[in-house]
């Protein structure tokens, strides 16, 4: 069982896009993606939305979710959102173990 959490931060005048450029320039993101459990961490422009940034956010299971709520990063994470004044949306997504179905698949192209 893997877990996915979605995050849509918001902020005035692109701050979103400005938090997220630095999430990755400060190398946050890559100290979370060098976590023990961690299967992705991307962040997303919105094409509808050019105030609002989209986290894809995913671990292996709920221990390592918890270990990186636990690490000191969640502070520096939290300071750039407060710097930014960004306000949020959560998503919480647990994988299906049976995965997609036939009538799913037709829609799918490889």
């Amino acid at each position: 069982m893997s877990i996915t959490v979605t995050i849509f931060y918001t902020g005035k005048d692109n701050n979103a896009e400005k938090f997220a450029k630095e999430m990755i320039k400060s190398g946050i993101v890559q100290k979370i993606k060098n976590e023990e459990g961690n299967l992705g961490y991307n962040y997303y422009i919105s094409l509808e939305d050019p105030n609002t940034i989209l986290l894809l956010d995913s671990w292996k299971d709920q221990k390592a979710l918890d270990a990186h709520h636990a690490s000191p990063m969640m502070e520096d994470i939290m300071n750039l959102r407060n710097k930014y004044d960004l306000s949020m949306k959560a998503e919480r997504y647990i994988t299906d173990e049976e995965g997609f179905s036939d009538n799913d698949k037709k829609f799918i192209k490889n």
